[in-house]
This record gives structure tokens, C-alpha cells and sequence, in this order.
């Protein structure tokens, strides 16, 4: 699983036909403990409800089409959990309904 903060979403008309319907984010790669994006982008398919702003945990290759929304689907990255709280070495980093990182 890599760290990630969804930054956009992306919208697609013209799609292959098991990709109806599904949500698709754009998510930055994120550096620990700065939390800051790397500049390296995937488009994922949402399988959690996540939002623009969240940081995520998401998987790539054959795992992302182990969760039940991407199971068949052609994909090669999935959100498959949006993260709550990152704790380094005793030290509270990332708590979703905190801004920690001021």
C-alpha cells in the first residue's frame, strides 16, 4: 500500500463499459514525516468514499482489483482505505479531522 492525499478528481464520457459509474480520483504520492507531495500522480478508482483533500492509502497492480468494487475492473490502482491518523516514532502527524501539519 503507498500514502497518498487525494488532490482532484478525474472525469471520463467515453469509458470501457466495466468502469461505468466508478469514481475516479487523482492522487499524489506523499513524503513521510512531511506529508508534502512528491509530484508523482495516479488515477485511482475510489472503492471508500474518499474526498479531495484526504489522505489515503492505495494499491497498485493485481491488488487493486481485489476490493470489492474493482474486482474485474481494469484497473491499476484503487483507494482502498482513507487513513485517520499517522503516528512516527510516538508522535501524532496526520489526524484527519485535525490540521496537524501547520
Amino acid at each position: 500500500m503507498v500514502l497518498g492525499r487525494v488532490v482532484g478528481t478525474v472525469v471520463s464520457t467515453a469509458k470501457a463499459e466495466q468502469l461505468e459509474s466508478l469514481k475516479l480520483l487523482l492522487v499524489e504520492k506523499i513524503s513521510i514525516p512531511s506529508l508534502a507531495g512528491v509530484n508523482d500522480f495516479v488515477v485511482a478508482l475510489d472503492s471508500v468514499g474518499a474526498n479531495v483533500g484526504e489522505i489515503v492509502f492505495y494499491v497498485t497492480g493485481s491488488s487493486a482489483r481485489l476490493t470489492a468494487v474493482s474486482k474485474g475492473k481494469p484497473s491499476d490502482a484503487t483507494i482502498a482505505a482513507i487513513v485517520d491518523n499517522i503516528d512516527l516514532y510516538g508522535n501524532m502527524i496526520y489526524r484527519k479531522d485535525q490540521n496537524l501539519e501547520d
